[in-house]
């Protein structure tokens, strides 16, 4: 099957009768920044998770690694990468973690970021400082002076840059990251890269981008429609690391190196980094999920034009309501190319008007006084516009 982009504006949105369970065309879901409806497929997916566990019971597991490489096939082509190894996992924190205890943070302890990453670097790297791991964060915004201020900010101290390609508050790509990566690469310091937002909204490339040697995690709970428990990390092709924090599946490629009995030894590639026993019903999920897309011929690149129409008519809409900007207000100095998978509005009551919306049956969600509209190809322009216009209403009574 193919689509036109046109088929995805129109009302029904012909992409839409795939997600009946999430009933997408019932209600108007503009949580895809968050959490992306799955399609049905996903359903049966995770049926065939359960049927297999029950009638092969421990023989399962063969069955279960083919569709974790079927997953890991599926983000290195999402990730536009030849060259790098995919571990996965059941979210980016433990990922995170595993990749941080491998640095050499006793000779080199400083580690550079922004205020502007998700939770899961934010938090851990608070946690490092009152360990005396010196943390330096420059600012998210303006977002065009990122990458320069990264780079100035480190130093031959400097273990890692941890960085997202697009910040989860505002919605922004973040450019020149083929820059840092070089300036990373000279001067012997890890690059992280948090893609969790870029993945199958924007197109990606590490041949691209130039960032071969640079680590990236990122997940399939937002625009990949897998769900939860299918996060990723992308590590360089050669890497000979050694985390700290190490599960036994790591020694699978490992077995039958000779070792010491208390000598710990690593898996090669993606089990370089790999955990330990996990529910595999995700992947089984995420296998599908990506097949799907296959199926309709979905590609990322498809994805973005219906994702800047879309992001593009929200504006128009919310324009046109015309609301007192001191109660509900856009950053018109953000330009549209800039925007990835979704709308940021700023408002003090943020809070309640997202509470208000979904009593309404428009599901958004917020950060602080950030507003957050996340459209998705399942939703037609005209659902956009509906949206809006309750909106506009939620604020005038407010």
């Amino acid at each position: 099957m193919k689509f036109k982009p046109e088929d995805l504006y129109a009302s029904p949105n012909k992409l839409s009768e795939h997600y009946s369970k999430f009933k997408v065309g019932e209600r108007f879901l503009f949580t895809g920044h968050s959490h992306q409806a799955w399609p049905d497929c996903g359903f049966e997916a995770q049926q065939e998770a359960w049927l297999d566990a029950a009638n092969l019971v421990d023989d399962k597991w063969d069955k279960v690694f083919e569709k974790a490489e079927e997953v890991k096939q599926g983000y290195s082509k999402l990730l536009g990468d030849e060259s790098g190894n995919i571990t996965l996992g059941s979210n980016t924190h433990e990922l995170l973690i595993r990749l941080i205890s491998a640095l050499p943070l006793k000779e080199k302890p400083r580690l550079v970021s922004t205020d502007g990453e998700f939770h899961s670097i934010r938090r851990q790297l608070d946690r490092l400082s009152e360990e005396g791991i010196e943390i330096v964060k420059i600012p998210s915004q303006p977002v065009a002076e990122v990458v320069e201020k990264l780079i100035a900010a480190g130093n031959e101290k400097t273990a890692a840059v941890l960085v997202s390609s697009v910040f989860f508050n505002s919605g922004l790509i973040v450019p020149g990251l083929n820059e840092l990566a070089e300036s990373c690469d000279k001067n012997g310091v890890v690059l992280i890269i948090d893609a969790y937002h870029h993945l199958n909204v924007v197109p990606f490339s590490v041949e691209e981008y130039k960032l071969q040697n640079t680590f990236i995690v990122g997940g399939g709970y937002k625009y990949c429609q897998l769900g939860e428990g299918n996060a990723f990390l992308r590590s360089p092709k050669n890497c000979e690391m050694r985390p700290v924090i190490t599960g036994w599946y790591s020694e699978f490629t490992a077995l039958s190196s000779k070792k010491k009995s208390d000598e710990v030894v690593y898996g090669r590639k993606g089990d370089l980094f790999a955990g330990a026993t996990y529910d595999p019903t995700s992947h089984y999920r995420a296998a599908r999920v990506f097949k799907f897309f296959e199926e309709m011929n979905i590609t990322t690149e498809f994805l973005r034009e219906v994702s800047r129409h879309q992001i593009r008519i929200m504006i128009e809409e919310f324009e046109m309501l015309d609301l007192d900007p001191g109660v509900i207000n856009r950053d018109k100095n953000v330009y549209r190319e800039n925007i990835a998978g979704f709308l940021v509005l700023y408002s003090d009551s943020a809070g309640e008007l997202s509470e208000k919306l979904k009593e309404k049956n428009v599901w958004t969600d917020y950060r602080g006084n950030v507003l957050r509209f996340g459209p998705a190809p399942y939703i037609s322009d005209e659902q956009i516009k509906e949206a809006m216009k309750i909106l506009g209403e939620v604020v005038k009574n407010i």
